[in-house]
């Protein structure tokens, strides 16, 4: 009896209508690194070129015009590489578009990553759907599209200013956000950025934990969640007693979980939250709303001698 609605699982290789290449190879080496020793077979469909193309795109323009600042010269590209860049364009151009060796580089090169990072929610959403599972996986990823769209189009393009984003590059960005920082009157008074640190380091935390605790149990076969979930006595009912007796509450193989995506997810839209209010508009100094808000001392003369 045929079969309706059936997913595509690993059988389903080579070059067909699935879209799939290539063939599961095993590598048990990788598994001394902490790493699974099946590699592929990879999904090639729409989205997925879409994604690799534009961010191909994004890439060759970063690496191109910063080999132009240094003449083409492998051995000084090598060697300045994390502090080479490409500016948006200077304050005076508005949301206009510039000269490409003025900022026309870096508009260029932000519409092929901004179409890349967006092709990729789509791959990933889709694939969740073909495969009959939640998107849980491309709903993770939106806490990262949206302090990245805040950051690099929404934030700028309220201002009215392409300069008010940061340049691509690595160094520049760590840049761009201590900038930020001492513009506005210091992040760490902003309570967005509080929160974002504290999800971000809570995520961090909860992870490490869950980590730690499978790894523990590996030998009760604690990574094979589902077969445990169903037998007394095993790894996972171990790491459950575990928890309540150390934590003093319960998590299981999806709580956990849980917990972690939000921790992760809340720190990147905290983050954008914070970012985006601090502009002329709401919040020019951050450290003066402290001390409006109460949780900063007042800064008093020093007494005359």
């Amino acid at each position: 009896m045929a079969t309706m609605n059936r997913t595509p699982g690993d059988l389903d290789l080579g070059p067909n209508p699935q879209g799939r290449i290539g063939k599961a190879i095993e590598i048990p080496v990788l598994e001394n690194f902490g790493l699974d020793s099946q590699i592929g077979p990879t999904f090639l469909g729409l989205w997925n070129v879409a994604a690799y193309v534009t961010g191909g795109i994004f890439t060759f323009i970063w690496l191109a015009v910063m080999a132009i600042q240094v003449n083409w010269n492998p051995v000084a590209f090598a060697k300045y590489f994390f502090v080479l860049q490409i500016d948006p364009p200077a304050s005076f151009y508005g949301l206009s578009f510039p000269p490409l060796n003025q900022g026309g580089w870096w508009l260029i090169s932000t519409f092929f990553l901004t179409i890349s990072i967006f092709c990729w929610y789509m791959h990933l959403y889709t694939r969740a759907r073909t495969l009959g599972i939640k998107p849980y996986l491309a709903y993770g990823f939106t806490g990262a599209i949206v302090l990245y769209l805040v950051i690099y189009l929404i934030r700028p393009m309220w201002m009215a200013d392409w300069s008010e984003a940061p340049s691509h590059g690595l160094k520049a960005l760590l840049d761009w956000t201590n900038n930020v920082s001492v513009r506005y009157g210091n992040f760490y008074y902003n309570p967005f950025h509080m929160l974002s640190i504290f999800f971000l380091l809570g995520s961090t935390v909860l992870l490490a934990m869950h980590a730690g605790t499978i790894w523990a149990l590996e030998k009760y076969a604690a990574h094979e969640e589902w077969d445990e979930l169903q037998a007394p006595g095993t790894g996972t009912e171990r790491a459950q007693l575990f928890w309540r007796w150390c934590m003093g509450f319960n998590a299981n193989a999806y709580s956990i979980h849980l917990w972690a995506f939000w921790f992760a997810w809340l720190c990147g839209v905290t983050g954008a939250i914070g970012v985006f209010l601090s502009m002329p508009d709401f919040v020019n100094n951050w450290f003066q709303w402290g001390i409006e808000a109460g949780i900063a001392y007042p800064q008093f003369p020093q007494p005359s001698q």
